[in-house]
């Protein structure tokens, strides 16, 4: 996947576009994340995908789980296991809030981004809940028609 550069300096390296047609999302938090040197330098040459990370609280810390960050090419034996727990940082009173909200019934944490944002490595973190299979239809009927009615338009300006 190709990374994409943002105005605002904001390098986004891997999204996981899947996330937004699968999950309601409720509530979004930028988080940093503990990454070692190989790990950072694999992101950079645009390695990583997200497809089935999620995000749990263990003992007052956020974990992120399931985050594939391919062994740096140029790595020795510094390189750490590609899909190895994470650790977030967070405030304590934000972790405290997404602890409670978490773990109410039908709610979990999923990452939606992973992107540079100067020279940090930051995850874009939502609360989410299941959609159901009649909302994610209902999602590309409007999209179908959003895409009929700009068609439309552009049509008849010519």
């Amino acid at each position: 996947m190709k990374a994409s550069t943002s105005t605002d300096g904001v390098r986004v390296l891997v999204s996981n576009r899947k996330a937004r047609h699968l999950y309601h999302i409720e509530r979004v938090w930028e988080a940093g994340i503990v990454l070692c040197g190989p790990e950072v330098k694999s992101l950079r040459q645009g390695g990583g995908s997200m497809g089935d990370a999620y995000g749990e609280v263990i003992e007052g810390e956020i974990w992120l789980h399931n985050l594939h960050i391919p062994p740096y090419d140029f790595g020795n034996r510094a390189n750490v296991d590609s899909k190895r727990k994470r650790k977030l940082l967070l405030h304590k009173t934000e972790i405290r809030k997404i602890y409670g909200l978490a773990g109410e019934k039908g709610h979990t944490l999923v990452p939606l981004s992973v992107y540079f944002k100067g020279k940090r490595v930051k995850v874009e973190l939502a609360l989410v809940r299941g959609k159901k299979d009649y909302d994610k239809r209902q999602d590309i009927k409007e999209r179908e028609s959003r895409r009929e009615m700009d068609r439309a338009i552009k049509d008849s300006k010519r």
